[in-house]
């Protein structure tokens, strides 16, 4: 007769928070838990059991109180990408309202596939109390609810309707998290009901466990293809991206590119893969990339890319390079690997370099490739030093950019997203170590910056605590979500924090205007129903929220401001004014598909139309 196994009385929510506490993982070679912790905003969907686990287990795993659901998840993406996904941050948030807000934030997740694990609120299993408060009731399919729209953002999705079902779905989520070709976001609804059930739970399945992420060796077919492609190339060119730091392995890009003298350029989230003074480092790629980049990327024959999707603004929409250029993508991910008729390779970064240059022995780029690409650099370097000199006409985006990047710190991390600032700290920032750059640009997303900073300031305080967190935002994207500049003081959680204002969604109005219309609706001045023109005082807010805080009239002041922050041991928080219209970075641009009106009364917009779609000749046709 079979022994049955121990096991343990355990309502749903404890069995959830037990299990997460018993997960590891080793990071250089030291144990640590899995899950950093979460972030949390408690009501009728998760207070009584989801929150009374927690509390129990406070010590193991760190409850962040929240401002908004939606910042609660921008800083469980920063916390993220801080770790390299390999440790991740759930999020809970009541049924209802609560849960909804997360979804803009799985997306972001799900774009950037960045592991965070979603714990939310959901309504009564048994439909007793039916409708309950906060719940959308669908009149032909009871099933249906708000928590079903997180289906097009999460890579896994469940809903608990038996205790059992988290011995299978929680390490499926766990599993989905970790993978790298796809990881991405875990939903979980859990029923108010369902939470608090017990179930008899075998011991067992709360061991610890020390897990690791999946090392994909790639096909030895799929090397052979691209060894014979690499070797026929008379001017090759290596495309870095954000995988390449995710797979650690920078060290054999840089090893790879050295060995045979071939040139980098980087993406935006692989900004930070190459310092700024490597010679083989050309400069960001792309809509928002180099001159240097977009000029070789442009003449390359055979362009190896790592570790990146390919996205628009990193192929100019696909005009940035020959119609004749042959394309290479090692990539863990059998989908981006295998975009745009590439020869792919389906593996890992570290793996797929080393079998690369395993084959790749007596090969080397000519002279006259490397010395015309570090031509080119050296033109860009010197742009860059124009664009970023305080001297430069009227206080910039650029001009910031250039403040911070001459006294921060090489180990500091620069955290930016959406607007007009990931252009300008892309085109711009002059790497000074390696993996420090946040450039949140996968979903685009608003409201990144000061949450997503909050999340990566808290892993960073768990490794390099002397380090700084600084955040570039806008005026717009501030406005849009600041609330966890309270959450930095409340945890004590330091960030650096530069608003840039420039009187509006300034980037915006720049395509505007780009594209023959008009500004309407942008800035604050063009916006016809803003019959007040006010500004919003920046300063006095930021010190409303407990942080330090000061306003700067000019680049120059803006110096000695930062070093005033850096010495301050609270949140400290910076405004200036930047012109909306002139300081731009117009250089290093490659076409961008736009949707242009095809005809219009407004003979501007027709002719910016026409200009626009000239270039599309140039636009490589694929899948």
């Amino acid at each position: 007769m079979k022994q049955q196994k121990e096991t343990v009385t355990l309502t749903v929510a404890q069995a959830i928070i037990k299990y997460l506490s018993s997960q590891y993982i080793e990071i250089e070679g030291e144990k640590v838990r899995l899950c950093g912790g979460g972030f949390g905003i408690f009501g009728h969907g998760n207070v009584t059991c989801l929150g009374e686990a927690l509390f129990e287990n406070k010590e193991k795993l760190p409850l962040y109180r929240g401002q908004n659901e939606q910042g609660m998840g921008f800083a469980a993406a920063g916390y993220a990408k801080a770790y390299l996904r390999r440790r991740f941050m759930f999020c809970t948030a009541s049924a209802g309202p609560g849960t909804a807000n997360l979804l803009t934030s799985a997306a972001l997740a799900h774009a950037n596939r960045l592991p965070m694990l979603m714990l939310c609120g959901d309504t009564f299993i048994t439909r007793l109390p039916d409708p309950v408060l906060q719940q959308l009731e669908h009149f032909g399919d009871p099933t249906l609810g708000v928590n079903d729209a997180f289906k097009a953002v999460s890579r896994y999705w469940d809903r608990i309707t038996h205790p059992a079902q988290i011995i299978q779905s929680l390490p499926a989520a766990l599993a989905t998290m970790l993978d790298p070709a796809d990881c991405g976001p875990a939903f979980i609804g859990l029923p108010q009901d369902v939470q608090g059930w017990t179930y008899e739970y075998p011991i067992s399945f709360f061991d610890e466990k020390i897990h690791r992420v999946r090392r994909q060796s790639p096909d030895a077919e799929e090397i052979n293809d691209a060894i014979k492609l690499l070797k026929s190339a008379k001017r090759p060119m290596i495309i870095a991206g954000g995988g390449i730091q995710y797979s650690g392995a920078v060290s054999e890009l840089t090893e790879f590119a050295d060995k045979f003298q071939i040139p980098v350029v980087e993406t935006i989230a692989g900004r930070a893969n190459l310092l700024d003074t490597h010679d083989l480092n050309i400069g960001p790629l792309g809509v928002t990339g180099s001159n240097s980049a977009n000029n070789i990327a442009e003449q390359a024959d055979v362009i190896l890319a790592i570790g990146t999707r390919l996205q628009d603004f990193t192929t100019g929409s696909w005009t940035a390079f020959s119609a004749d250029a042959k394309i290479i993508c090692l990539n863990a991910a059998r989908h981006d690997a295998a975009k745009h008729l590439s020869l792919p390779i389906v593996g890992d970064a570290k793996l797929g370099l080393n079998s690369l240059s395993t084959g790749l022995i007596g090969y080397k780029a000519s002279s006259d490739w490397i010395d015309n690409a570090r031509k080119e650099r050296a033109k860009w370097n010197e742009y860059v030093e124009k664009n970023t000199n305080l001297k430069n006409g009227p206080s910039s985006y650029a001009q910031a950019i250039g403040v911070v990047n001459e006294y921060c710190d090489p180990c500091d991390r620069i955290v930016a997203a959406a607007g007009g600032l990931p252009a300008e700290v892309t085109a711009n920032w002059r790497t000074l170590g390696i993996g420090t750059v946040d450039v949140e640009f996968g979903f685009s997303c608003m409201g990144y910056e000061i949450a997503g900073g909050w999340g990566a300031r808290i892993a960073q305080s768990e490794k390099e605590a002397d380090k700084d967190t600084i955040v570039f935002t806008g005026d717009g994207s501030y406005l849009l979500m600041n609330s966890d500049i309270y959450s930095s003081v409340l945890t004590q959680k330091k960030m650096i924090i530069l608003v840039l204002d420039n009187g509006g969604f300034a980037v915006i109005n720049k395509l505007q205007n780009n594209t023959g219309n008009e500004s309407f609706n942008n800035l604050i001045s063009d916006t016809p129903t803003a019959v007040k023109q006010a500004r919003v005082d920046f300063e006095a807010h930021a010190k409303s929220l407990g942080a330090l805080s000061e306003t700067v009239e000019s680049p120059s002041g803006l110096a000695d401001a930062f070093l005033r922050a850096k010495s301050a041991n609270e949140t400290y928080v910076i405004v200036m004014k930047v012109d909306p219209y002139d300081g731009w970075t117009n250089e290093g641009h490659t076409w961008w598909e736009v949707g242009t009106p095809h005809i219009s009364k407004n003979d501007k917009i027709t002719k910016a139309h026409q200009e626009w779609e000239s270039s599309r000749v140039r636009q490589r046709k694929g899948i």
